[in-house]
């Protein structure tokens, strides 16, 4: 019988979920998989090691109304079922938020979890659901090993005026400072880096994010020392659904001439906003590359010119530049993205190799380029994995 980890990513509309061997470092998951379209109708994928679809296995007559709890609790019942082989021996979940207090992956117990629901509302989207997985967990095997690990503790290397709003003073003592996020994503980007850099790994390196969900990450000796996001998941770059960085005069005159709620502002920062809120129509890349509507044009302009503005302002804050990382689903898919965001960077030595681009090949910059450009995949279900053999070894 083989001993696993079961890697669980809880978003606000999905599950994402990985099932690991306890006893080795490897990569590749033995089944991994995804419950999307939660609150609307669940649907069930997952694939084994191989590749090979195992969604005729899947989660059969699934409640259009079931929570992340529900899920999570089928999804268990289903990996028994259906691999009887294996023995789960711990779950290690992405929390998005550790505020101030967790710099690192800890094992879950009744006082982390209280501590945890009390960040809530710094990620009303995706904490509650985090913490929904845990629940289901422990309420379906009582005892089991669970370990949170936090989009926010890789950044927690930053200078304090990185960290800083310019608010009143008793307001950053309290905890309103600059987290960041997508964490995970950027520890295994820092993990791999020499593979790919050798010595220039431990450089100025800025590793940019790009999904549905963005941000940009400026690392030296391969820490954090600058970010997009801010407070919350909200800040920086334009997302999928979220506005990123925004006048907050806006929010006043949304509140204050337009009417609007919190609920009704937060509803629309968070989900009608980004490359959907520009385009009209969709916040998927690849639809909107495929569109002949000069508003998703536009879209994804808008989303390019951001991501090199933000670059200039993470070069100041490393004050210089030798390497770019482009990764996560838009990163490394986007050949027409990265040239679009390169091609305003050419004042800072950058110089693609097109042929290697539109390959979407593993180094897209030019022989004579001053700047390394990479596409490197992401593997944030690695660094769970590894977090939760480590502590629970």
């Amino acid at each position: 019988m083989t001993d696993t980890i079961l890697v669980l990513n809880a978003g606000s509309s999905s599950i994402k979920f990985a099932l690991y061997p306890a006893a080795n470092t490897d990569e590749t998951p033995l089944i991994s998989g995804k419950i999307e379209g939660i609150g609307r109708a669940p649907d069930f994928r997952a694939r084994d090691a191989q590749g090979r679809d195992l969604v005729e296995d899947g989660l059969e007559t699934i409640d259009n109304s079931a929570g992340h709890g529900t899920l999570t609790t089928r999804l268990l019942e289903w990996l028994r079922y259906h691999d009887g082989d294996t023995r789960l021996v711990a779950a290690g979940h992405r929390v998005v938020h550790g505020g101030r207090t967790f710099t690192g992956p800890v094992v879950i117990d009744a006082g982390i979890l209280e501590k945890l629901e009390n960040l809530g509302s710094l990620a009303p989207l995706h904490q509650p659901h985090n913490l929904a997985a845990v629940k289901a967990i422990s309420d379906w095997a009582p005892g089991l090993p669970q370990v949170a690990c936090f989009d926010t503790s890789f950044h927690r290397t930053q200078p304090r005026l990185a960290q800083l709003f310019a608010l009143p003073r008793e307001l950053s003592d309290a905890g309103v400072i600059r987290y960041g996020f997508h964490g995970l994503s950027y520890q295994y980007i820092a993990d791999v880096l020499p593979d790919h850099l050798g010595a220039r790994a431990d450089g100025r390196v800025i590793i940019v994010h790009l999904g549905n969900g963005a941000s940009m990450c400026a690392m030296k000796d391969r820490q954090s020392i600058a970010t997009t996001m801010g407070f919350t998941a909200l800040d920086g770059l334009m997302m999928g659904r979220r506005s990123g960085s925004l006048d907050p005069g806006v929010v006043l005159h949304l509140l204050q001439s337009e009417g609007l709620s919190a609920d009704e502002i937060q509803k629309m920062l968070y989900r009608k906003s980004g490359l959907l809120g520009v385009s009209g129509f969709s916040n998927n890349m690849k639809v909107l590359q495929e569109s002949s509507d000069p508003h998703a044009q536009e879209a994804i302009d808008l989303f390019c010119y951001r991501a090199a503005c933000e670059t200039g302002a993470l070069v100041a804050a490393l004050e210089g530049l030798d390497a770019m990382v482009f990764t996560a689903g838009i990163g490394e898919n986007s050949a027409h993205v990265r040239r679009l965001i390169c091609a305003r960077l050419g004042w800072l030595g950058v110089e693609l190799d097109q042929t290697a681009n539109d390959a979407n090949g593993a180094r897209i910059s030019a022989p004579n380029s001053k700047v390394d450009i990479l596409v490197v995949p992401t593997n944030e279900g690695a660094v769970i994995a590894n977090a939760t053999r480590a502590l629970t070894a």
